[in-house]
């Protein structure tokens, strides 16, 4: 039997608009890898839709670009939930958890610079809720445990990795740290931070 061609309508608009979404962030974020925020015009060429149609979904470029760090922010959760820390002592899974983040941002080490110019620290901080959340359970349990020092806040902790993580994206890019030593400089940095001496 042949679909109720009314309600097949709007479904058809939405996947049409879901398409159109995914296009639109998918260009965005291979334009922010060259390092700068693009026009919403080249946006809109890169992801093969109209300027009407990119700015039915996104108002401004600083929404769009909200967008693109929202999903990378997504896609980092997932990919740290992915790592299944609280299977692994604390120092193993901190590691573990320093390689991957690292990987990732570096990845991201030009949507990061251009969202930090654009958006501002604040907006990308309450970006980080979700990600965070990781680097907190694996200090409290490392506290815990007793290999993760006790005598600092845990809030202190968590702001310290994040610095120490971001600070080496920003030696990587500033040519001063060569980006396939720096996840064994963040690991040493970060267990002399973290673990009871």
């Amino acid at each position: 039997m042949a679909g109720d061609p009314i309600s097949e309508k709007p479904r058809r608009r939405r996947a049409d608009a879901e398409r159109n979404v995914a296009a639109i962030v998918a260009a965005a974020r291979d334009l922010l890898s060259r390092g700068t925020l693009p026009s919403m015009g080249e946006v809109a060429v890169a992801a093969g839709v109209g300027r009407v149609t990119l700015y039915a979904h996104f108002a401004s470029r600083e929404v769009l670009l909200d967008a693109v760090v929202r999903q990378v922010m997504a896609e980092t959760d997932q990919a740290l939930t992915g790592l299944r820390l609280d299977d692994d002592p604390p120092q193993v899974a901190l590691d573990r958890l320093v390689s991957t983040s690292w990987q990732i941002l570096d990845r991201h080490r030009t949507v990061r610079s251009v969202a930090l110019a654009e958006l501002g620290a604040e907006a990308l901080r309450e970006q980080h809720d979700r990600v965070a959340r990781h680097v907190e359970r694996l200090i409290a349990r490392g506290k815990d445990d007793g290999v993760f020092r006790a005598d600092l806040p845990e809030p202190w902790l968590v702001a310290a990795f994040y610095a120490t993580v971001h600070a080496a994206a920003d030696e990587v890019s500033g040519g001063r740290l060569d980006a396939g030593v720096a996840p064994d400089v963040l690991g040493a940095t970060l267990r002399s931070i973290l673990e009871v001496g």
